[in-house]
Protein backbone atom coordinates (compact mmCIF):
# COMPACT_ATOMS: atom_id res chain seq x y z
CA UNK A 1 0.00 0.00 0.00
CA UNK A 2 2.49 2.33 0.69
CA UNK A 3 4.38 3.36 -2.60
CA UNK A 4 6.87 5.90 -3.50
CA UNK A 5 4.88 9.32 -3.33
CA UNK A 6 2.93 7.80 0.40
CA UNK A 7 4.33 9.09 3.54
CA UNK A 8 4.67 7.66 6.95
CA UNK A 9 1.85 8.96 8.82
CA UNK A 10 3.48 11.57 11.58
CA UNK A 11 6.50 12.42 9.56
CA UNK A 12 6.60 15.58 7.35
CA UNK A 13 8.08 16.57 4.10
CA UNK A 14 12.16 16.83 3.97
CA UNK A 15 11.72 20.16 2.76
CA UNK A 16 9.52 21.36 5.32
CA UNK A 17 11.70 19.73 8.24
CA UNK A 18 14.79 21.57 6.91
CA UNK A 19 13.27 24.68 7.75
CA UNK A 20 12.01 23.68 10.84
CA UNK A 21 15.58 22.40 12.47
CA UNK A 22 17.75 26.13 10.84
CA UNK A 23 15.49 28.76 10.53
CA UNK A 24 16.50 30.89 7.18
CA UNK A 25 18.43 34.45 7.65
CA UNK A 26 15.59 37.14 7.16
CA UNK A 27 15.85 40.13 4.64
CA UNK A 28 15.39 43.32 5.96
CA UNK A 29 11.86 45.39 6.53
CA UNK A 30 10.79 48.10 4.94
CA UNK A 31 10.83 50.34 8.14
CA UNK A 32 14.70 49.13 8.54
CA UNK A 33 15.75 50.67 5.51
CA UNK A 34 13.69 53.81 5.88
CA UNK A 35 15.56 53.88 9.28
CA UNK A 36 19.45 53.49 7.66
CA UNK A 37 18.57 55.78 4.49
CA UNK A 38 17.38 58.69 7.14
CA UNK A 39 20.51 58.14 9.76
CA UNK A 40 22.51 58.36 6.47
CA UNK A 41 20.81 61.26 4.77
CA UNK A 42 21.35 63.23 8.20
CA UNK A 43 24.87 62.33 8.08
CA UNK A 44 25.41 63.63 5.00
CA UNK A 45 23.88 66.49 5.67
CA UNK A 46 25.96 67.42 8.68
CA UNK A 47 28.91 66.10 6.44
CA UNK A 48 28.96 67.53 3.11
CA UNK A 49 29.44 71.23 4.29
CA UNK A 50 32.34 70.34 6.73
CA UNK A 51 34.23 68.70 3.93
CA UNK A 52 33.50 71.25 1.30
CA UNK A 53 35.40 73.73 4.33
CA UNK A 54 38.67 71.80 4.04
CA UNK A 55 38.70 70.99 0.18
CA UNK A 56 37.40 75.07 -0.23
CA UNK A 57 39.23 77.38 2.16
CA UNK A 58 37.41 81.30 1.65
CA UNK A 59 39.81 83.11 -0.24
CA UNK A 60 40.89 85.62 2.73
CA UNK A 61 42.01 82.21 4.69
CA UNK A 62 43.96 81.24 1.88
CA UNK A 63 45.65 85.28 1.63
CA UNK A 64 46.63 84.62 5.00
CA UNK A 65 47.84 81.45 4.51
CA UNK A 66 49.84 81.89 1.82
CA UNK A 67 50.98 85.65 3.18
CA UNK A 68 52.40 83.71 6.65
CA UNK A 69 53.86 80.94 4.48
CA UNK A 70 56.07 83.49 2.63
CA UNK A 71 56.78 85.68 5.92
CA UNK A 72 57.94 82.61 7.82
CA UNK A 73 60.21 80.99 4.96
CA UNK A 74 62.03 84.21 4.18
CA UNK A 75 62.61 84.74 8.16
CA UNK A 76 64.08 81.32 8.23
CA UNK A 77 65.80 81.45 4.72
CA UNK A 78 67.53 84.81 6.22
CA UNK A 79 68.60 82.79 9.52
CA UNK A 80 69.94 79.85 7.81
CA UNK A 81 72.28 81.42 4.91
CA UNK A 82 73.20 84.09 7.14
CA UNK A 83 71.96 87.36 5.39
CA UNK A 84 69.44 89.47 4.04
CA UNK A 85 66.37 87.93 2.45
CA UNK A 86 63.33 90.36 1.48
CA UNK A 87 59.77 89.99 0.64
CA UNK A 88 58.58 91.79 -2.15
CA UNK A 89 54.71 93.31 -1.98
CA UNK A 90 52.86 94.25 -5.51
CA UNK A 91 49.71 95.68 -3.64
CA UNK A 92 48.26 96.67 -7.18
CA UNK A 93 48.61 93.22 -8.40
CA UNK A 94 47.62 91.82 -5.00
CA UNK A 95 50.65 89.32 -4.51
CA UNK A 96 54.03 88.72 -2.48
CA UNK A 97 57.51 87.15 -3.26
CA UNK A 98 60.50 86.19 -1.39
CA UNK A 99 63.44 87.56 -2.99
CA UNK A 100 67.08 86.78 -1.87
CA UNK A 101 69.44 84.60 -0.14
CA UNK A 102 69.07 81.96 -2.78
CA UNK A 103 72.42 81.81 -3.76
CA UNK A 104 75.71 80.63 -1.76
CA UNK A 105 77.63 82.86 -0.06
CA UNK A 106 81.46 82.88 -1.21
CA UNK A 107 82.65 82.34 2.72
CA UNK A 108 79.76 79.84 3.76
CA UNK A 109 79.43 77.90 1.14
CA UNK A 110 76.29 76.59 -0.53
CA UNK A 111 73.28 76.12 1.73
CA UNK A 112 70.48 74.30 0.85
CA UNK A 113 67.01 75.31 2.05
CA UNK A 114 64.20 72.93 -0.06
CA UNK A 115 62.57 76.08 -1.23
CA UNK A 116 61.27 75.87 -4.46
CA UNK A 117 59.69 79.01 -6.84
CA UNK A 118 56.31 79.24 -7.66
CA UNK A 119 52.78 80.55 -6.29
CA UNK A 120 52.07 78.54 -3.56
CA UNK A 121 54.85 76.74 -2.60
CA UNK A 122 56.05 79.30 0.29
CA UNK A 123 57.99 81.60 -2.14
CA UNK A 124 55.51 83.56 -3.56
CA UNK A 125 51.04 84.38 -2.77
CA UNK A 126 48.61 85.39 -5.04
CA UNK A 127 45.46 86.85 -3.84
CA UNK A 128 42.26 86.31 -4.51
CA UNK A 129 40.19 89.09 -6.64
CA UNK A 130 38.34 88.63 -4.05
CA UNK A 131 40.57 89.91 -1.51
CA UNK A 132 41.70 93.92 -1.17
CA UNK A 133 44.55 94.83 0.58
CA UNK A 134 43.05 97.54 2.65
CA UNK A 135 46.44 98.35 4.80
CA UNK A 136 49.90 97.94 3.99
CA UNK A 137 51.88 99.88 6.81
CA UNK A 138 55.66 98.92 7.06
CA UNK A 139 57.99 100.49 10.04
CA UNK A 140 55.07 102.99 10.72
CA UNK A 141 56.12 105.53 8.33
CA UNK A 142 53.80 107.90 6.86
CA UNK A 143 52.83 106.60 3.67
CA UNK A 144 50.03 103.95 2.27
CA UNK A 145 52.15 101.81 0.61
CA UNK A 146 49.08 100.00 -0.93
CA UNK A 147 49.26 102.40 -3.81
CA UNK A 148 53.07 101.63 -4.84
CA UNK A 149 54.07 99.19 -7.18
CA UNK A 150 56.52 97.58 -4.51
CA UNK A 151 57.05 97.36 -0.93
CA UNK A 152 59.70 95.76 0.67
CA UNK A 153 60.10 94.15 3.72
CA UNK A 154 63.39 92.78 4.95
CA UNK A 155 64.40 90.20 7.00
CA UNK A 156 67.75 89.86 8.98
CA UNK A 157 70.21 87.10 9.64
CA UNK A 158 69.87 87.61 13.18
CA UNK A 159 65.81 86.79 13.26
CA UNK A 160 64.98 90.66 13.15
CA UNK A 161 62.63 92.38 10.35
CA UNK A 162 61.11 95.10 9.06
CA UNK A 163 57.68 95.87 11.07
CA UNK A 164 54.78 95.33 9.00
CA UNK A 165 50.87 95.88 9.61
CA UNK A 166 48.68 94.23 6.33
CA UNK A 167 45.07 94.03 6.41
CA UNK A 168 43.67 92.02 4.42
CA UNK A 169 39.54 92.29 3.36
CA UNK A 170 37.22 90.07 1.60
CA UNK A 171 34.33 91.06 -0.86
CA UNK A 172 32.33 89.66 2.47
CA UNK A 173 33.80 92.39 4.67
CA UNK A 174 35.72 89.98 6.41
CA UNK A 175 38.97 91.53 7.63
CA UNK A 176 41.92 90.25 8.85
CA UNK A 177 45.31 91.56 10.26
CA UNK A 178 48.74 90.28 9.90
CA UNK A 179 51.61 92.20 11.74
CA UNK A 180 55.31 91.19 12.14
CA UNK A 181 57.11 91.54 15.42
CA UNK A 182 60.48 93.39 14.90
CA UNK A 183 62.17 91.43 17.15
CA UNK A 184 61.53 88.45 16.41
CA UNK A 185 60.70 88.43 12.69
CA UNK A 186 57.74 86.22 13.60
CA UNK A 187 53.61 86.88 11.99
CA UNK A 188 51.00 86.86 13.70
CA UNK A 189 46.92 87.23 12.60
CA UNK A 190 44.29 89.64 14.35
CA UNK A 191 41.01 88.59 13.18
CA UNK A 192 38.61 92.17 12.35
CA UNK A 193 40.98 94.58 13.76
CA UNK A 194 38.42 97.11 13.64
CA UNK A 195 37.11 95.56 16.69
CA UNK A 196 39.68 96.31 19.05
CA UNK A 197 40.73 99.97 17.91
Amino acid sequence: MHGPTSQVRGSRPPRFAARMGSPEPRGFTLIELMIVVGIMGIMLTIGVPIVYKVFHRAPINQAITDTVEVLSNARARAILQGREVDVIFHPKEGRLELQGGGGAQASKGPVTTGFSAGVGTGTSARFSERVLIEMLDINILPHDFRDDDEARIRFFPDGTSDELSLVLVSDQNDRREITLEITTGLASVEIDPRRFR
